[in-house]
């Protein structure tokens, strides 16, 4: 566990802002006060210097870096947990979730072209680090694939990944899913193809002249690009444009 103890009001603040936007659990104590049980980090500020019990590391934060104080804490609590997997439910804004030793450490929700970048952030300190996907969204998942051909990548069943959620969990169930994902072993990979289907195609190209001012819709040639994943949407709707594409264009 993660104890935020500091008097500097500016660290406590970067610092809980940090952990909360990083999905990391934490508690905070005031300097000096008796730790919760299986407290292994306490965050403080330059110049507090309680003396901690056996077994607990100190994190020194300073004011203008909380981000790199908050990944070592999370680097001990890895180092001392276990194998990190990174488990990722696939889609338009992929659940992410971060496992350490079994424990669920962080988890994001975030667009599909931010996603790789949060699963490397996630892995680049941890030793040997296994990415689990889900197989259902196939575009999305084989972009995450292939985006993530520097790490070791298991393609798992997604099947029943996705939890029932009751009253007040709305929202939840990608990151729930990208934690049952992280808990199931796949099969090792590092690329997949697949080709879209006329549905498929059609459904990103629905999505152009819905995000386009001008009611633009991308031709089949691009469609192919962004299911590829080598453009987003917004970038494909640019190129239409920029080569003298129709406006109105849901002929195309």
């Amino acid at each position: 566990m993660i104890v935020v103890a500091t008097e500097d009001f500016e660290v406590y603040h970067d610092v809980v802002a940090e952990l909360r936007d990083r999905g990391v659990a934490f508690t905070t104590r005031e300097p000096g006060a008796e730790l919760p049980e299986g407290t292994r980090v306490v965050i403080r500020a330059t110049g507090e210097e309680e003396p901690l019990p056996a077994g607990v590391d100190a994190v020194v934060a300073a004011a203008d870096d909380a981000r790199a104080a908050v990944e070592e804490a999370v680097s001990i609590l890895r180092r001392d947990e276990g194998r990190t997997i990174v488990g990722v439910d696939p889609g338009p804004h992929p659940g992410i979730a971060v496992l350490a030793g079994g424990t669920v450490i962080a988890a994001f929700q975030v667009p599909l072209a931010d996603a790789a970048a949060v699963v490397r952030r996630e892995t680049d300190d941890a030793p040997d680090p296994l990415v689990r996907i889900g197989d259902g969204a196939r575009l999305q998942s084989a972009q995450l694939v292939n985006d993530l051909d520097d790490r070791t990548v298991e393609l798992v069943d997604e099947t029943g990944t996705t939890p029932y959620l009751g009253t007040g969990a709305r929202g939840m169930g990608d990151v729930l899913a990208a934690v049952n994902i992280a808990r199931r072993s796949g099969e090792v990979t590092d690329s997949r193809e697949v080709e879209p289907t006329a549905g498929e195609l059609q459904r990103i190209k629905d999505r152009s002249r819905q995000a386009s001012e001008d009611g633009r819709t991308i031709d089949e040639g691009l469609a192919r690009r962004v299911a590829a994943g080598e453009l987003t949407v917004g970038e494909a709707l640019a190129a239409h444009r920029e080569r003298g594409g129709a406006g109105d264009a849901a002929d195309e």
